[in-house]
This record gives structure tokens, C-alpha cells and sequence, in this order.
């Protein structure tokens, strides 16, 4: 068996813009999205799954300590709930920019959220990165980007690595004081590679990157640990072509779940599937514990 059968299907395919995924353990199960469909899926670790269908398009959520979730929204920051569902506005930080949306986001271990945005057209240079303090005020920390995406901390949170996926760039900054500082490129990503999506880190160190596929990109979808000083350690290929972001989940948190996308390529079954990716193909690495908004 090559270990592209050994990929585990979580979702039906189709999804036009999976991504976003969050590993809820109060919840057992791990959150993603569907941006362009305005829905929020989640696939519970029994084996249920459930959706919920919003008004914009959703890019992301993450847990609040005080329970719920802070989300992304087309409209920027939002406190949602879903049991009962509700949403209640918080800022939109790119008032001047009406055809901009959210895009990736992390919390920190201060409690406040790290979010990128983009030009929903993706016509121009107008996202930036942003950061949602724990008393509901917004900063505007760094930018512009085209496409700004998959942020993630290192363990001790004193590095965090961002994307523009538009100019296939990672650059890593170091955060002193809980601000950023000292940007410089990490990565470019050569063209064959497609472009670099969602991110997330494990627990020995490790960079884990989502490979958006690529103009002249004609094969399957990959995710690529690297080591902290950017070369590769090893890759794990996917079916669809596409791949947006992953996170780590369980309990020991030793599985991997990806998600993807059918956009623009009616031609790849695979593509909007949330997959799984058995733990004998991450050869012993687990995740860390994904923080909580403090607001």
C-alpha cells in the first residue's frame, strides 16, 4: 500500500474552500470551514459530524476561555456561539478596504488572537496582519500582504512564523514583550511547490506546512514538516491537489487532519475533503495544544 492509500477520508469531497481547521478538545472534535460556502463543519472524533451554515463567509474560529468562539468573518471579528447559534460583531479592521476579508488566525499564549486578511478578488496588495487584544481592540502589526496566511507560534511563543501565499513567501518574526519584531524571510517557496497555505507546529520543533497548489503544480496535494532553520525534514502527500492547512488532534494529539480545496478544479475528486493522515506517516511527532482567546 503507497502512502497516499493510506490517507483516511473524514468528509465527502466538494468543499470549495476548506480550511481552518481547530482541534476542540472540550468539544472531541475538530472545527473547519468552508469560506466560500459560509458554513462551519465539524467532525467529531466519534465519527458524527455537524454543520453550521453563517451569513458571510467564515475564514475561522477559535475557542474563547469563557467559552464559545471569536471567529473570522468577510465583516472581520465576531463572538459566536452555537448552542444556542448566535453572532455578535466586535471591529472590522479594514473599514477602507470593503472588498477585503479575513483569512488565517492563531491565539497566542497571552490569550489574543493573530489574524491576516486579504482582497477577497485577490486584485490586490491590501491584507495585512492583525492582532485582537484580550479588551476587544484591534492592531494592525504588519503589513501589506496579498494573500497573508497560516500563522503559528513556536512552543515557547517566542517565534512566530506568517505567509503571504501570493508571493510564496514565509517570513518568521520574533515576538518580545508579546510584540513582533526582527521580520525576515524564512522560505520562499520554488514554483513546482505550489504555494505555502496554512501552518502549524509540533511538539519536537517542527514547521508543518500546507502546499497550495501551484499554476504549473500537476500532482497531488503535499504537507511538508521543515526544521526551525527552513530546510526540509520530510513530506507527506494528499489526494486532492489542493491542500489549505492542518492541525493536529487527539488526545495525545498524535493525529493530523487537512483540509482542501475544489476550487477552480472540477476535475479533482479529492479536492474540499477533510483528510486524515495516519500516525505511523508522522513518524512520532504530536502537536501542541492550540490556545484560547482571553477576551
Amino acid at each position: 500500500m503507497s502512502n497516499l492509500d493510506k490517507i483516511i477520508r473524514r468528509s465527502a469531497p466538494g468543499a470549495i474552500l476548506g480550511e481552518g481547521p481547530l482541534w476542540s478538545k472540550r468539544d472531541n472534535c475538530v472545527y473547519w470551514v468552508d469560506i466560500l460556502s459560509n458554513n462551519l463543519h465539524a467532525y467529531f472524533l466519534d465519527g458524527r459530524s455537524k454543520t453550521w451554515h453563517f451569513p458571510e463567509h467564515i475564514t475561522w474560529v477559535i475557542e474563547r476561555e469563557a467559552g464559545g468562539f471569536i471567529a473570522g468573518l468577510m465583516s472581520g471579528f465576531a463572538e459566536v456561539t452555537l448552542a444556542p447559534f448566535s453572532i455578535k460583531h466586535i471591529a472590522n479592521p479594514y473599514p477602507h478596504e470593503p472588498e477585503n476579508r479575513m483569512n488565517d488566525a492563531k491565539a497566542d499564549n497571552l490569550g489574543r488572537i493573530w489574524a491576516g486578511s486579504m482582497h477577497k478578488p485577490v486584485e490586490k496588495v491590501s491584507g495585512a496582519f492583525y492582532r485582537l487584544n484580550a479588551d476587544m481592540s484591534v492592531d494592525e502589526v504588519d503589513g501589506p500582504y496579498k494573500i497573508a496566511n497560516g500563522p503559528t507560534f513556536s512552543a515557547d511563543h517566542k517565534k512566530v512564523w506568517h505567509t503571504d501565499t501570493g508571493k510564496s513567501e514565509i517570513y518568521v518574526f520574533d515576538v518580545i514583550n508579546g510584540e513582533l519584531a526582527n521580520k525576515r524571510l524564512w522560505l520562499t517557496f520554488p514554483e513546482d511547490w505550489g504555494g505555502p497555505d496554512g501552518m502549524t507546529t509540533d511538539a519536537q520543533g517542527g514547521i508543518w506546512v500546507a502546499h497550495w497548489r501551484g499554476k504549473d503544480l500537476g500532482g497531488p496535494g503535499r504537507v511538508t514538516r521543515f526544521f526551525e532553520d527552513a530546510t526540509e525534514d520530510f513530506h507527506i502527500d494528499l489526494p486532492a491537489k489542493q491542500t489549505t492547512s492542518l492541525c493536529f488532534a487527539g488526545d495525545k494529539l498524535d493525529r493530523v487532519f487537512v483540509t482542501s480545496a475544489a476550487e477552480n478544479l472540477p476535475e479533482d475528486r479529492e479536492g474540499g475533503t477533510l483528510f486524515e493522515i495516519p500516525s505511523d506517516l508522522l513518524r512520532g511527532h504530536t502537536g501542541l495544544e492550540p490556545m484560547k482567546f482571553k477576551g
